[in-house]
């Protein structure tokens, strides 16, 4: 499927049925699989043979939709996973130990920030925040040899910094660490990390690749083309690993296979943040629409920026496709299709205001939730962003007024409509 538009991806991508077999993907809801030898079981958990061994580790409907989901990404393999955030730990714990650190932007997600600098430290790994001001030289100061990789978020949820991917991929691979990037603003429909540079993409599938709010869920994408095999930093893919009878994952799988099979075989057979057959299911369902909702997600989300823009309650208004706007170039560059259908605004009168108004809404709802076909509104500082200090709701691009508004695919009119009588009340 790899000659096909985005488009045609998102609905024909990873299951092709075979003569009289069913059209739609099959819900393959086993945990279990039979086998006609020992030998064959036997090969199987010594990574000799090809398919299932428990649906813990892969399942025949997961296989489908992560196939879709890598070609789409443009990636040599994925892996679904239980939620966004057992995606961006599970992608990070292949690849670093204790005593190690890594990069990070400090404009993401806030529960990503709580994982890096609360969770991860627990375990003995160090995150190193940076922002988009630092300098190059800046920036490199905080790399040394017990660095393992940079991460960012092509959108940022929900300061809406837009991740100069190129540029950091730069400086990750001058200092030999791959580029994690997480697309889930995005999707893949407007943005493909991996031609920029980008090593890994994890997504939140929870968000627009679902798209209504039913499934919890995450993946990791290999681009398959970061050299583990010639570095020195990374003795987990090129030196055995004896949970697998001393198995070394990049010559038994090839360099570009290495961290996507390493990361499934032993990181989710132990860790178990696994993903059942049933999401899977109505995340392809999900998928299938993409790149139409994407689409009116981008319009409407437009059109309310503009008018939001001009409204004289509004304080100030951040959308990247919005001319003007401080990420617009940045924007342009990466997402020139439109960025994703999602605002941050701030109403006139601070926090107060701002809550005011999404206590008004009546069509947008209050949901700790983004990115799905109704719109709904946020208050970051009072939700997912209430366990940071001060000084990381600033660096995380979070003002005490900050309303994340996500724009769903309803008729524009109305979206507009419910916020200028809620303004009214403000």
């Amino acid at each position: 499927m790899s000659s096909y538009k985005i488009d045609t991806k998102c609905v024909q991508s990873g299951y092709e049925p075979a003569n009289g077999e069913p059209r739609v993907l099959p819900i393959v809801q086993s945990t279990t699989y039979k086998y006609s030898d020992v030998d064959h079981v036997g090969d199987l958990f010594d990574l000799k043979a090809d398919g299932h061994m428990y649906s813990r580790i892969s399942n025949p409907t997961l296989a489908c939709v992560e196939a879709k989901i890598a070609d789409m990404e443009g990636g040599v393999g994925a892996m679904l996973v239980s939620s966004g955030q057992s995606a961006s730990l599970l992608s990070i714990l292949n690849i670093t130990s204790a005593g190690q650190n890594f990069i990070s932007m400090s404009s993401i997600y806030g529960g990503t920030i709580n994982l890096f600098a609360v969770t991860l430290q627990r375990l003995g790994i160090e995150v190193r925040f940076v922002t988009p001001d630092m300098t190059d030289e800046e920036i490199e100061a905080k790399i040394d040899e017990n660095t393992r990789l940079f991460f960012g978020e092509t959108v940022a949820n929900p300061a809406l910094v837009v991740f100069d991917i190129e540029r950091y991929a730069n400086l990750a691979h001058k200092h030999g660490i791959p580029l994690i990037v997480d697309n889930t603003f995005a999707t893949p429909v407007l943005c493909r990390p991996f031609e920029h540079g980008a090593d890994i993409v994890v997504h939140s599938t929870t968000k627009y690749m679902d798209g209504h709010a039913t499934v919890v869920g995450g993946v990791i994408v290999d681009s398959g083309k970061f050299d583990w095999e010639g570095s020195d930093k990374y003795p987990e893919m090129n030196e055995p690993d004896e949970s697998y009878h001393g198995v070394i994952y990049t010559k038994q799988f090839g360099n570009a296979m290495a961290y996507i099979t390493k990361v499934r075989v032993q990181l989710l057979r132990d860790l178990g943040c696994t993903m059942a057959a049933l999401p899977a299911f109505i995340l392809n369902l999900g998928l299938e629409t993409l790149a139409v909702r994407m689409e009116k997600h981008c319009s409407n989300a437009l059109a309310v920026a503009k008018y939001l823009q001009n409204h004289p309650k509004i304080d100030w208004v951040s959308y990247p496709s919005l001319p003007g706007d401080s990420q617009y170039e940045l924007a342009q560059k990466y997402l020139p299709d439109g960025c994703c259908g999602v605002i941050s605004f701030g109403v006139k009168g601070g926090r107060e205001a701002s809550v005011r108004l999404m206590d008004s809404l009546k069509l947008a709802a209050i949901v700790v939730h983004v990115a799905d076909a109704r719109t709904s509104a946020l208050h970051p500082a009072s939700a997912t962003h209430r366990q940071l200090t001060d000084e990381q709701l600033i660096a995380a691009g979070v003002r005490p007024e900050l309303v994340r508004f996500s724009v769903g695919i309803e008729n524009p009119a109305d979206i507009i409509a419910d916020l200028e009588q809620a303004l009214e009340q403000v």
